[in-house]
């Protein structure tokens, strides 16, 4: 469960993607939470649930304080063991709170110099909240790198690459700059979304710099 926010803090597709990638080659089943949607213009982040919700990802909208898509939410969650993940300040223990009441996880504010969220959940929290459904809380995160993936594999963890990856003209292609490269016609054809292809090659680049040879 990837918990993310409109605003304070402001949405990360960034950190989200990182994420995303790292549940993937986990093979866990990522679901997104898009919370606070009380505090922005639902442009916004109607734009955001529909890049991901037609790729394939399960995206739920949420606000706490507007009792917003708790019930769906909890819902979901039913019957499963679902770990919260997400920035500082995005809301995940209120969310918790707001399914749970009984729990009272302890919450905080985000700073107004920063914009960050300060941490209140200072080691990973699991709960049994009924027979079925357990829930996980963890410390907020402020930066995420996967670890253990090798850059020619990375494509395989962005999914609405998949259908290109094996139509380029090299198989060792890293889909950045060789010609006849599927997945880059993709983007420029708008099949594949810019802003999730930048977020390919940041990660790209960061895996680059790690990978010890």
């Amino acid at each position: 469960m990837i918990i993310t926010s409109v605003s304070n803090p402001k949405f990360n597709n960034r950190l989200l993607d990182r994420i995303l990638v790292a549940a993937e080659s986990s093979k866990i089943n990522p679901i997104i939470v898009i919370n606070k949607i009380d505090l922005e213009d639902s442009e916004f982040y109607e734009e955001w649930y529909e890049l991901y919700n037609e790729i394939g990802y399960q995206v739920f909208l949420t606000s706490v304080t507007g009792n917003i898509g708790l019930f769906e939410l909890k819902d979901r969650l039913m019957g499963n063991v679902n770990l919260f993940c997400g920035q500082s300040g995005v809301g995940k223990s209120s969310i918790l709170n707001g399914l749970y009441p009984k729990l009272n996880l302890k919450v905080g504010d985000v700073s107004a110099v920063t914009q960050k969220g300060r941490h209140t959940t200072v080691s990973a929290v699991l709960k049994h909240v009924d027979n079925e459904t357990v829930v996980i809380d963890t410390p907020g995160i402020r930066e995420f790198a996967p670890y253990g993936i090798e850059k020619h594999d990375l494509a395989h963890y962005f999914i609405e690459f998949l259908p290109y990856i094996n139509e380029c003209k090299f198989n060792t292609c890293t889909h950045y700059h060789e010609p006849g490269c599927a997945v880059v016609e993709a983007v420029d054809n708008g099949e594949i979304d810019v802003q999730r292809y930048y977020s390919y090659l940041n990660l790209l680049e960061t895996i680059e710099d790690e990978t010890v040879y």
